[in-house]
């Protein structure tokens, strides 16, 4: 006579299936997972391009900027080798031009590799920094001119003009050019300030209401990097100018 088989039942309370409810939760869980992923490749997406399309994008752009100035090319002779011999006397100063217009270049020997940057008025976001590069203070100094010729970039993004500002020194030039003339500025020293502070670029840095005597250039960017909790500022003095008719100045040519 046969056994017959052993049948193994589940208990009472155990469910060979899925209910409703948790296949809800299952479901809920699956699309949020879903949304997680494609926000950190959105994320990512933004990422790649703040932190490094808006550079290549930048650079090639300014570079344009540069280009449609239509400087022309220093003079080079065989007597000099091309040197813009040093004046200091009264420097001409053009007047200051309309909004979001390109008027001057920077070149910073300390920044090799780098290239030239051009300096447009003003300073929002939307229609200089973002799109033009370097931008000028309305209100103050113009190259050359008595006061303080005050100027903002980015230290991130957007071609990041003034990312390298913490390697500038004391004595380090500052190359500002226009259509005809260089003006030659020596920086003489750098702080970090707070984003209200804006003595900074007051005609005599850091005395509001001080009648100025010199001639003076400040750099100012966000700090620390990937910031803008505070300002880095570099502030300089003019050395020399000379016509671009004369030649290149000799920080330039090294």
């Amino acid at each position: 006579m046969s056994t017959p088989p052993v049948v193994v039942r589940p208990p009472a309370n155990s469910r060979s299936a899925r209910t409703p409810r948790s296949s809800v939760v299952y479901g809920v869980v699956g699309v949020v997972g879903e949304l997680l992923i494609t926000i950190g490749v959105l994320l990512l997406g933004f990422l790649v391009w703040q932190l490094w399309w808006t550079d290549v994008e930048g650079n090639a752009v300014q570079a344009e900027i540069v280009q449609d100035l239509g400087f022309e090319e220093p003079p080079a002779t065989e007597a000099d080798d091309g040197v813009a011999e040093p004046r200091r006397d009264e420097p001409p100063v053009i007047d200051e031009p309309a909004h979001a217009t390109s008027f001057a270049t920077l070149q910073v020997p300390r920044w090799v590799g780098e290239q030239e940057r051009p300096i447009s008025q003003g300073t929002d976001r939307p229609t200089v920094l973002d799109v033009l590069g370097i931008g000028h203070y309305e209100g103050t100094a113009m190259p050359g001119g008595l006061g303080n010729f005050a100027l903002a970039g980015h230290r991130v993004t957007f071609g990041k003009p003034f990312n390298r500002i913490e390697e500038l020194q004391v004595g380090d030039p500052l190359v500002v050019r226009t259509a005809d003339t260089w003006y030659v500025y020596r920086v003489t020293s750098t702080e970090v300030v707070m984003p209200a502070d804006v003595r900074v670029i007051a005609p005599v840095p850091n005395e509001p209401g001080g009648e100025p005597t010199e001639r003076y250039i400040t750099l100012t960017t966000c700090h620390p990097m990937f910031s803008a909790r505070e300002r880095y500022v570099v502030h300089g003095v003019l050395d020399y100018w000379a016509p671009v008719a004369d030649g290149t100045p000799s920080e330039l040519l090294g």
